[in-house]
């Protein structure tokens, strides 16, 4: 008997092994799986035995066949699928939960790599030679991938490790495809590498994201999928309309605490009167002269009340937007190339943002999406995640997308957001969900929380305001145990809930003095 895994014996033309196969059958110690495929497994199920044993059955049953054709592209064959393999003669398998489809070809071993016992698979190019070859549509599986799948195969490599690699393979494929005598495959595949490339028509090209790249506008097709989840989020929710216009009086109030907010988020901490001075007395710390500016300049912005009213009406004018306020942003930064986008990758713990070439056709995509949305507090809390997402600069994306953010509503004389000091973990934690899982409604509940805080209270006067903020725990840490509370219509008395969302379901969080009976209950 030939012992391939444990749970797995096959058939023998010996006589002695024969009959101790009949004899642990008759024992109960074997049972019979498929012709000639025994199992001592008495537990598992056929199905996962087969399945758990498929290249091995595989190989014992066409030695030398090649992995091939649609199962060599993806990698594997899954659960009750069909295992393609190249061979001398054609023939269907149909086993408990796998079916092994034997395809005519080319037995030599050009393109080809071994792989578990006696079977071969084949390598990179000569499997997009085979993907590309005519396949007639079947009751079952077809052999090969569609066109997209292969399109997007070599967008991503082309993204990833650049054009240079794209046109080695081409050169492989051009040498494996000359021994094999698939000069029809290769011209085919050669097409689709010079379209992405540039250097072909793309009449060829099927996808859109390799179409993009084509014409130097490149995307990235997951961030995508987030910002159309999160459209069609917005376009079916009944969204908050809180109506403020900021007289003068109003303006340079809110907007200092928006600067100054927007800043601590991003670890930029000033004492609320150091800050001040910083910005009304123009009195920037010695010791911290950037960091004084990078609340002067946020302040700058934020305050001006043309440049928050400016929106983008064309992808071309929301690249240039972002650019000019940026430029303004961390012109006290040189080493952070104020106005211009990345050219490294940048990342936030183990978030890795869009890529370099991929950021303008990105932000692209995203401005088609955001175009089409009439309420201000949906393109607000769009944009906002958008420029977030992206990060299209090296450093200031934060404070970029949440003056983005602002400019929307106060374009449409709503209640901009202010993220209080307090709120901080609740506002990146709903970002990181939205950006890791696609879950967006704490996001969109976080932003209209905010708003909410910010719209009762009453920024005519700058004294009252810090009072207002410090009763209301606006300037506490997220770490010292307090919630914000939501003072009641521009008065000092306060509603009974104290709300966050760092907890579950975002529901009204009780005082501290009560939290123990809260607990109870």
């Amino acid at each position: 008997m030939k012992h391939f895994l444990p749970d797995i014996i096959f058939g023998s033309k010996k006589n002695q092994e024969t009959k101790q196969i009949s004899k642990q059958l008759q024992a109960g110690q074997l049972r019979k799986i498929a012709p000639k495929i025994y199992t001592p497994n008495l537990t598992d199920s056929v199905e996962e035995i087969i399945y758990r044993n498929r290249y091995f059955i595989a190989g014992h049953l066409f030695p030398g066949a090649i992995v091939s054709f649609r199962t060599a592209f993806e990698g594997d064959v899954k659960r009750g699928g069909t295992l393609f393999l190249t061979y001398r003669h054609r023939r269907k398998v149909s086993l408990p939960g796998l079916t092994i489809q034997l395809v005519l070809g080319q037995m030599a071993t050009q393109g080809t790599q071994p792989f578990l016992e006696t079977l071969l698979i084949s390598g990179y190019e000569r499997t997009l030679l085979e993907n590309l070859q005519p396949s007639r549509q079947r009751s079952t599986i077809r052999k090969t991938v569609a066109q997209t799948e292969i399109e997007q195969r070599l967008d991503k490599l082309c993204q990833i490790r650049g054009e240079e690699e794209l046109n080695q393979l081409r050169t492989h494929a051009k040498a494996i495809a000359d021994s094999l005598s698939m000069e029809k495959e290769y011209v085919k595949l050669e097409q689709l590498i010079g379209a992405i490339l540039g250097s072909r028509s793309t009449d060829i090209l099927n996808t859109a994201q390799a179409k993009a790249r084509a014409q130097g506008l490149p995307y990235d097709p997951e961030r995508l999928e987030l910002f159309m989840s999160l459209h069609a989020l917005l376009r079916r929710t009944v969204l908050p309309i809180r109506h403020l216009l900021e007289t003068p009086a109003i303006l340079k109030n809110i907007a200092f605490f928006d600067a100054y907010f927007s800043n601590y988020i991003e670890g930029t901490e000033f004492e609320p009167d150091e800050a001040a001075d910083i910005v009304f007395l123009n009195r920037p710390l010695a010791h911290r002269h950037e960091d004084s500016h990078d609340v002067i300049a946020t302040y700058q912005l934020v305050s001006d009340p043309v440049e928050m009213r400016l929106r983008p009406d064309s992808p071309a004018a929301f690249e240039a937007l972002l650019k000019k306020r940026h430029g303004i942003l961390l012109a006290a930064r040189k080493d952070k190339q104020p106005g211009k986008f990345k050219q490294i990758i940048n990342r936030a713990g183990n978030t890795v943002f869009v890529s370099p070439e991929l950021v303008r056709g990105t932000l692209a995509k995203g401005f088609e999406l955001y175009r089409v949305l009439n309420e201000p507090f949906a393109r607000a809390a769009f944009i906002m995640f958008v420029v977030s997402e992206v990060h299209p600069f090296l450093d200031g994306n934060g404070r970029l997308a949440r003056i983005m953010m602002n400019a929307e509503l106060i374009s449409a004389e709503q209640c901009r957001i202010i993220i209080p000091n307090v709120f901080r973990e609740d506002c990146l934690l709903t970002l990181r969900r939205l950006s890791r899982h696609g879950e967006a409604e704490s996001y969109l509940k976080m932003l209209a929380r905010a708003q909410e805080f910010i719209s009762k209270i009453n920024w005519t006067d700058y004294d009252k305001v810090m009072k207002m903020l410090y009763i209301s725990n606006a300037f506490a840490r997220h770490d010292e145990g307090v919630y914000l509370k939501i003072p009641e219509n521009n008065s000092s008395r306060f509603n009974h809930k104290h709300w966050t969302l760092a907890r579950p379901e975002w529901v009204p969080t009780p005082a501290r003095g009560n939290q123990k009976k809260a607990n109870k209950t």
